[in-house]
């Protein structure tokens, strides 16, 4: 009885084992900001807020909103890469945008060029600035994972 037992306990720490950890980090690959990063959990990726602008990417100035919509998609597609998982993987994307009315096309123009179809579902908000003098935009995401 006692084996049976000991048995059934080294046969659940090695089922535990092979678990996935239930949160796991990946850092910016670009190496455009330390706050960057994805957390996976299952099969969910949660993507941090990548801003339009960073000074370090970018030192000749922030650029206009389609070239701060290109550059997010471009850190957030590096991210999902090392991640696992890829920009035809994404399932929700949130866009704050600094001055929606003028902004609106040029970014969606960009974002339907280089997000696959079907596209995730998309919210959005009008935002007064942030902390990037010059910064017209923030995308966050959520994204499927193998």
């Amino acid at each position: 009885m006692v084996q049976l037992a000991g048995a059934g306990v080294l046969g659940l720490a090695a089922l535990q084992r092979g678990s996935p950890p239930r949160k796991q980090i990946f850092k910016d690959p670009t190496g455009t900001s330390d706050t960057l990063g994805a957390i996976r959990s299952g099969h969910l990726l949660f993507v941090s807020g990548i801003q339009g602008y960073y000074p370090s990417r970018r030192p000749g100035g922030p650029g206009d909103i389609k070239q701060q919509t290109a550059d997010a998609l471009d850190i957030m597609k590096a991210l999902l890469e090392a991640a696992g998982s890829s920009m035809a993987d994404l399932l929700q994307v949130q866009v704050a945008l600094v001055n929606s009315a003028e902004n609106w096309e040029a970014m969606n123009e960009v974002y339907n060029s280089r997000v696959p179809e079907p596209r995730p579902v998309r919210s959005y908000f009008g935002s007064t600035g942030f902390g990037n003098a010059g910064q017209l935009l923030q995308i966050d995401a959520i994204a499927y994972a193998d």
